[in-house]
């Protein structure tokens, strides 16, 4: 039986660049961004137990995988051409005006800053949804495909129940305790989308997906998704 081949350590300042990329200072917006949770709040959404079955279902049936598999597929793309027909899947695929921006909007300001930070010519990523540029980015970068994957999802997951706290009564500790919970998810993802076969797209998360819906005609709300 065939085996995959050793993966190289990654280098201090590679670790580092994926740190601040998905650190929360990192200036993408993704704090103003629910992906649906304030509306399942508001339908009654309700505890730590909740919160991590709803996320957990986001990560391993619906957005979490999608954007794994995007991610994957982008940092294996050849040409620029294959990138953009990949983020034309990507705005095909969201489920929901409300998703769409969410993805356009962090991909704009991910593009941007990291331009301006890096020393690489990323023009080439303009205006891509956020885990096909952060993909590529990777690619250009030489930074590795599955760490980058990992931490990316980790960062997604951090951010949901970042966003529970703002709008249900979480206590810190029981926020990082669901956050090292989902750890394991995340690498198991990772590893099932690695080759980015974009056959395998799919997301069955319904009630996240119907929730950001409601959330486009959400009367108060503090949040843009």
């Amino acid at each position: 039986m065939a085996m995959d081949a050793p993966t190289a350590m990654p280098t201090d300042t590679q670790v580092l660049t994926l740190a601040q990329w998905f650190s929360p200072a990192y200036p993408i917006g993704a704090f103003s961004y629910s992906h649906g949770l304030e509306a399942a709040v508001e339908d009654g959404l309700t505890g730590g137990a909740a919160l991590q079955d709803w996320t957990w279902d986001v990560l391993e049936h619906g957005s979490g995988r999608a954007d794994a598999t995007l991610l994957a597929t982008a940092y294996l793309a050849n040409t620029t051409i294959d990138l953009r027909e990949i983020d034309a899947t990507a705005r095909a695929f969201a489920p929901s005006r409300e998703r769409l921006l969410e993805t356009g909007m962090q991909g704009t300001a991910f593009c941007q800053i990291t331009s301006a930070v890096l020393d690489e010519d990323l023009t080439c990523l303009s205006g891509l949804t956020y885990p096909v540029a952060v993909g590529y980015a990777a690619q250009c970068c030489d930074l590795p495909q599955t760490l980058t994957a990992q931490m990316y999802l980790h960062a997604f997951a951090s951010n949901l129940v970042g966003c529970a706290q703002r709008l249900m009564g979480l206590g810190q500790t029981e926020a990082q305790t669901i956050i090292r919970a989902l750890a394991p998810l995340c690498i198991k993802i990772v590893h099932d989308t690695q080759r980015g076969d974009l056959a395998t797209l799919s997301s069955t998360a319904f009630l996240a997906d119907i929730a950001s819906m409601r959330h486009e005609t959400q009367y108060s709300r503090i949040f843009r998704t």
